[in-house]
């Protein structure tokens, strides 16, 4: 619940809605070299950083390095699309996974938690974009 807590895609949830969420997670270790998700793929989980860095690319190309308390492959959990870009460990990984069937039990016993999962997309996509509202 820990680690739930730091990400900033979970800042608005609430200490039941935490617990609620983190029953529901996978906690991993893969080592560097992993592909963790891949471009053109269908997602169906979403992954949180406990521990390690990953590389973000787009066509081979180097998008970001991300690490503890950072996230990706969220628009898995609100629709069921093709991954927008890979993600790989380069250095050993731990995190936690949370597919698409887990989010949506939750979401059915608690809808305000896709609400605030929304607000903070939304600011994260207005920061990438470089809107000044952010």
């Amino acid at each position: 619940m820990a680690a739930l807590k730091r990400s900033p895609l979970f800042e608005g949830l609430t200490r039941k809605q935490l617990a609620a969420l983190a029953r529901l997670t996978d906690d991993l270790d893969f080592p560097a070299g992993s592909v963790l998700c891949k471009e053109g793929e269908r997602g169906r989980e979403f992954f949180v950083i406990i521990e390690g860095e990953a590389e973000v690319t787009r066509g081979g190309k180097h998008l970001a390095t991300i690490g503890s308390g950072e996230f990706f492959g969220e628009i898995a959990l609100l629709d069921s699309v093709a991954r927008t870009a890979t993600v790989t460990a380069t250095t050993p990984l731990r995190f936690f996974v949370v597919s698409d069937s887990a989010f949506n039990s939750v979401l059915a016993t608690d809808p305000s938690i896709e609400a605030n999962l929304l607000r903070t997309l939304a600011r994260r996509l207005l920061s990438m974009t470089g809107d000044p509202r952010t």
